[in-house]
């Protein structure tokens, strides 16, 4: 729930650059108001049914994902006025013409250095048959990523991609990115699903991102805002991310859940804006072998390292840590709180606390039952604020 430091990657996604180092880039190739944008629930229900096919590895079928699939892939072009232009990737996802993609791929987040972001001028989307219609942006969510732009289904026939679940998702599973790489549109990669519940830093703004899903499909500059399939060809990712170290893909790839995506895009269409409940605390991991270091009375949970100022955290009353130990090469804040349920969810590792948070709404009171020290429970009433940009 705390912000993270804005410089964790060269961005190495500028048309005409030489090769750059980037421990995280965005995908999208760029040259050169933090409002955010999210899609009602019938969107799931509005899209195409799913290819018949067995979520089985031995069943896995690239070609007929392809072939179903395609048609609702889209290549997206935006001129960003002085800051240049940049080319990605999206997906459709309902009769009305709405277009899931990235953030990064509709604004000029990367040129923005800390400025006011802004939308592209003009944008416009190509089809897979070739023709080329202009789009409107709905909105976008720099907290995850995620944008929504619209394209008038007169002007071109839509067909909408059904959209899965990736809370169901498991490493193994086979998987399919199609998108438009270095501007090839309509590029088939396939690989697997190499781990999940990642934590990753969002590229377009100081938060993390909870459970990203990393894949060793191909995935390269182009591909920012297209979708990950699962076996049956619903959308179980945005592919966002690469990590490298040559500015290519080397089969690290990290998609934007759709889960996240899904709550994003329901809320841009309805409001144009994404609001995210905010606590101010920066937490740690507690495992069993350090509960027994150091004494704690539970096994697990997210140990509060520091509480920012004039934030609900710190009016709530919840404490930090206030001296650091070293265990098995681990920094451990201690003297602070443990945080062991939020709500009616148990908390058993840092990560545990996003999601905990975001089941709720900006403006709720919600009881947090902490470990004082790692000893003494105490529950503390905590009244969630907006997430600040």
């Amino acid at each position: 729930m705390q912000p993270r430091a804005f410089a964790i990657a060269v961005v190495a996604a500028v048309l005409g650059a030489a090769g750059a180092l980037a421990v995280a880039a965005f995908t999208g190739i760029t040259e050169g108001g933090t409002s955010t944008v999210v899609v009602e629930r019938t969107i799931a229900e509005a899209a195409a049914a799913p290819v018949a096919l067995s979520s089985a590895g031995a069943d896995f079928n690239p070609a007929a994902i392809y072939a179903r699939r395609s048609p609702g892939v889209v290549t997206i072009y935006a001129d960003l006025g002085a800051r240049g232009q940049a080319q990605g990737s999206g997906f459709i996802v309902d009769e009305k013409g709405t277009i899931l993609t990235n953030a990064h791929v509709v604004t000029d987040v990367a040129e923005a250095t800390g400025g006011p972001v802004s939308g592209a001028e003009t944008v416009y989307v190509e089809f897979k048959d070739g023709d080329r219609v202009p789009a409107t942006i709905v909105g976008w969510d720099l907290f995850s990523d995620v944008a929504a732009i619209r394209v008038d289904p007169v002007l071109h026939a839509v067909s909408p991609l059904p959209l899965g679940s990736s809370s169901t998702v498991v490493v193994g599973t086979p998987v399919a990115a199609i998108g438009s790489p270095f501007n090839e549109q309509s590029s088939l990669s396939v690989g697997v699903v190499s781990a999940t519940n990642r934590t990753i830093d969002s590229l377009t703004s100081g938060y993390s991102i909870s459970d990203a899903i990393q894949t060793d499909a191909p995935i390269n500059h182009g591909n920012s805002g297209g979708p990950l399939f699962d076996a049956r060809g619903r959308v179980i990712g945005i592919n966002a991310q690469i990590r490298s170290t040559s500015g290519a893909g080397e089969g690290v790839g990290f998609a934007i859940p759709i889960d996240t995506a899904r709550r994003a895009l329901a809320q841009l269409v309805r409001t144009g804006r994404v609001s995210y409940a905010y606590v101010g605390v920066t937490t740690q991991d507690v495992t069993p072998r350090l509960a027994e270091r150091f004494g704690f009375v539970a096994p697990r949970g997210a140990l509060v390292a520091k509480v920012q100022s004039d934030t609900p955290a710190a009016r709530a009353g919840l404490r930090g840590g206030t001296s650091v130990e070293e265990a098995d090469g681990v920094q451990v804040s201690l003297g602070g709180d443990l945080i062991i349920r939020i709500g009616t969810t148990p908390i058993t590792s840092a990560q545990d606390v996003s999601r905990a948070v975001a089941l709720h709404r900006v403006g709720e009171k919600i009881p947090f039952v902490v470990l004082r020290e790692g000893k003494t429970r105490r529950v503390v009433q905590v009244t969630l604020a907006e997430r600040p940009a």
